[in-house]
């Protein structure tokens, strides 16, 4: 027959066989534990972090300065030449209202939403950006375009991970707490 040449061989078992202990079972935990080297570029962004700075790395020969940095320009093809410190400011580039945390399981109907956006930051090229949160502002009030700035941990509590920002927030919200202006006469 044409299907016998598919047949793996082996020995066909019933869930019975399993119940009654036929079949020899054993359960465990793998150990899936890793590491992840982070390289040069990543390495170096990790601790500006800690030290509350944003760095990026410059291509001379196409003109980008690229966040999160790298040692090599994906589009000249060549190593990248400097670091250069940016702004802990920037404007979102898209965001999202999310009403699921990151493992897929619902918010509680008395949390707030979490507001991911990618922010292009200040002093790096256009489109170049991280992916943060957002905080100390309405769901409503979030616009593509909006100014912001990182609201970072205190430096004894940064550990060299992107979560040393805790969020952006608004630029406007920092200003209207100000005094308002006084006219000159």
């Amino acid at each position: 027959m044409e299907l016998e040449k598919y047949k793996l061989g082996g020995t066909h078992l019933k869930s019975s066989d399993f119940e009654k202990g036929k079949v020899l079972t054993t359960a465990w935990q793998p150990n899936l534990a890793y590491t992840w080297d982070n390289g040069v570029a990543i390495g170096r962004y990790l601790d500006e972090l800690k030290n509350g700075r944003i760095i990026a790395r410059v291509c001379h020969e196409c003109h980008r300065i690229m966040l999160p940095p790298r040692m090599f320009c994906e589009l000249c093809f060549r190593p990248t030449d400097e670091w250069m410190y940016v702004q802990d400011t920037g404007v979102v580039s898209t965001f999202s209202v999310a009403r699921v945390n990151w493992d897929a399981s619902r918010r509680g109907p008395k949390e707030p939403p979490l507001l991911p956006a990618v922010i292009e930051i200040d002093g790096a090229t256009k489109g170049m950006g991280i992916l943060h949160m957002l905080g100390e502002v309405d769901p409503d009030d979030i616009k593509a375009g909006m100014k912001v700035r990182a609201v970072w941990k205190k430096s004894e509590d940064r550990t060299g991970a992107i979560t040393d920002i805790l969020y952006f927030k608004p630029l406007r919200a920092a200003a209207s707490k100000k005094a308002p202006a006084r006219r000159k006469r």
